[in-house]
């Protein structure tokens, strides 16, 4: 596991559509059965070009982060922006997960949505995902958290971009 060595330098930069296609389909396919489920929702299966185009596209509403490791996506973060409210998806490789690489993910997510208008951040998460649900607690003490069978729904207001306390947001 990384965890006992020297953290290696990630890089977190925005998605490029039409350049990051193979980068980001070679990561969803070197997932395991359960970080697949815990993102998608779903078990094993080749993600098809459509689900990798969607997971890559930026607009004036949809946004896309890397963690990239070199030339290798470690890690992957996409909002939609509606109405003032940002639903966020975050997934990290197994071998990188609890070392900081999601948490750098969202916080740069976060601050590139408020600056576009997001005041409240929501997001889909399996009810068994105990550590997604554990860091929200953490870090949104305030947040809603409402059951929807298998999976809860989650919603918190985007006060820590106006503390600055991440650096600033990527070039849009």
């Amino acid at each position: 596991m990384l965890g006992t060595q020297v953290r290696p330098l990630v890089d977190i930069r925005a998605a490029c559509p039409g350049g990051d296609e193979e980068r980001v389909r070679l990561f969803v396919e070197g997932l395991s059965e359960a970080t697949l489920a815990h993102r998608f929702f779903v078990g094993p299966g080749r993600p098809s070009a459509s689900l990798i185009r969607a997971m890559i596209a930026r607009d004036d509403r949809r946004d896309a982060l890397l963690a990239l490791r070199g030339d290798t996506v470690i890690g992957h973060a996409m909002s939609h922006l509606a109405e003032g409210e940002a639903e966020i998806a975050v997934v990290v490789d197994d071998r990188w997960q609890n070392l900081g690489v999601g948490s750098r993910l969202v916080h740069t997510l976060l601050r590139r949505a408020s600056v576009r208008g997001a005041a409240v951040v929501r997001m889909d998460v399996l009810a068994e995902n105990r550590r997604v649900l554990a860091m929200v607690r953490k870090i949104w003490p305030s947040a809603t958290i409402a059951s929807e069978g298998a999976s809860v729904e989650i919603k918190a207001r985007l006060a820590f971009a106006e503390q600055g306390s991440v650096g600033s947001p990527l070039t849009m």
